[in-house]
């Protein structure tokens, strides 16, 4: 089994899903987002303060493998892994139903770093996650 450096866990909301009784497949895309903002909260990095600093996460590219729907009240896990990769950071993201623990989604995300709207080489992803980064090299 696949460890990973975070997880956080949601439940599904009712006007969430569509009328076939499943999430929206844009919606998924939203728990990602939600994901990778707490998980800088839990390192004590305010995407907001990072912004007023000049310094922008951007995501550059997002792809999303849809496997099994998730349906209204399913309780579920977002989990984390992330790499670097050039000047792009590379996150993987994958959406658990947490009955069965059986994979719902899978979505890597490229996140690129801008200091006062100038392409960066990424060394911000160095600082934030160096701990990270050193524990998996």
């Amino acid at each position: 089994m696949e460890k990973y450096m975070y997880s956080i866990g949601m439940k599904v909301r009712d006007y969430e899903c569509d009328i076939q009784g499943v999430v929206n497949n844009a919606n998924y895309q939203h728990y990602m987002e939600h994901a990778r903002h707490e998980f800088l909260e839990s390192l004590g990095v305010s995407f907001s303060a990072l912004h007023e600093q000049g310094l922008d996460l951007m995501v550059s590219k997002i792809t999303i493998e849809y496997k099994r729907p998730l349906r209204g009240s399913d309780m579920f896990e977002v989990r984390i892994n992330m790499e670097r990769k050039g000047a792009k950071l590379i996150i993987r993201q994958d959406i658990y139903n947490l009955d069965g623990d059986v994979l719902a989604t899978k979505g890597e995300v490229e996140v690129i770093c801008l200091d006062n709207g100038r392409l960066t080489r990424g060394e911000l992803f160095d600082k934030l996650f160096k701990d990270y980064f050193t524990k998996n090299a």
